[in-house]
């Protein structure tokens, strides 16, 4: 396998993970929302996420070529071997850490996302211009929330301030180029995260604004997911996520 090949493999591996991860999190949120709408609503975004993965991981199993299907990529790898943010396997916390991240999120992927569709690899623009039409809509409810959460009651602005306070150091890893994209790059196929931080951080900052919220500081960072170091946490979700498929092999829905 060429480098660039092998680099595309983990590009989209790692892409499917971010996605695998953050879907399954939001799943758990079925049947526990705070009322029934929003829980069919973290539901129906949670299928979002997940269909998107499995994209990812079939176009990862196309690369590689070696007989692999997405479920052999989504639940016969170990912690290790995973390459999604952080952010995306934190547990989900209250409400408002659920949302103050999907913002976060959300407006990350409209700009990842909307740079992805002008990749010369044409599956991945695909990929990109379905995943985009649904970023849209997750961003519209994120925003939404963090509103009324921030300018609400004494109590949900608090809750919403502490959330970006305990996620704030998440967000530096969305925006550093991993190893494997840089052949990616010079061929016009991945995407440049670096320079989606600017339009971020003043997307961000405005909604905080309009939720009354203040913006946290910038004095720590935690990173480490595209290298495949991850929080304690990453271990109890596979354990969940993957425990029909390694206790019954090669079940398929």
């Amino acid at each position: 396998m060429g480098i660039q090949q092998a680099s595309l493999l983990n590009y989209c591996t790692a892409l499917g993970d971010d996605s695998l991860t953050l879907g399954h999190r939001l799943s758990e949120w079925c049947r526990n929302g705070p009322f029934l709408e929003e829980d069919l609503a973290l539901t129906n975004v949670a299928l979002d996420f997940i269909g998107r993965a499995r994209l990812f991981y079939r176009y990862a199993a196309e690369v590689e070529d070696l007989g692999r299907s997405e479920d052999d990529i989504a639940y016969l790898r170990d912690c290790r071997e995973y390459r999604n943010f952080l952010i995306n396997e934190l547990p989900n916390g209250d409400f408002a850490f659920t949302m103050a991240r999907q913002l976060m999120v959300d407006i990350y992927d409209m700009g990842f996302y909307a740079a992805l569709t002008q990749s010369k690899d044409p599956t991945l623009a695909a990929i990109a211009a379905k995943a985009i039409k649904e970023s849209r809509y997750h961003l519209r409810r994120s925003e939404d929330w963090i509103r009324r959460l921030g300018d609400g009651t004494d109590e949900s602005h608090e809750r919403v301030q502490d959330a970006f306070n305990q996620l704030w150091g998440y967000a530096a890893e969305m925006f550093e180029v991993s190893t494997d994209e840089r052949p990616l790059l010079d061929a016009g196929i991945a995407v440049n995260r670096n320079e989606l931080k600017t339009d971020w951080t003043t997307k961000i900052h405005s909604v905080l604004k309009q939720a009354t919220l203040d913006i946290p500081a910038d004095d720590w960072v935690i990173a480490g997911g595209r290298q495949g170091e991850h929080t304690e946490h990453l271990g109890f979700l596979l354990a969940e996520l993957q425990f029909l498929q390694r206790a019954y092999p090669g079940q398929q829905w």
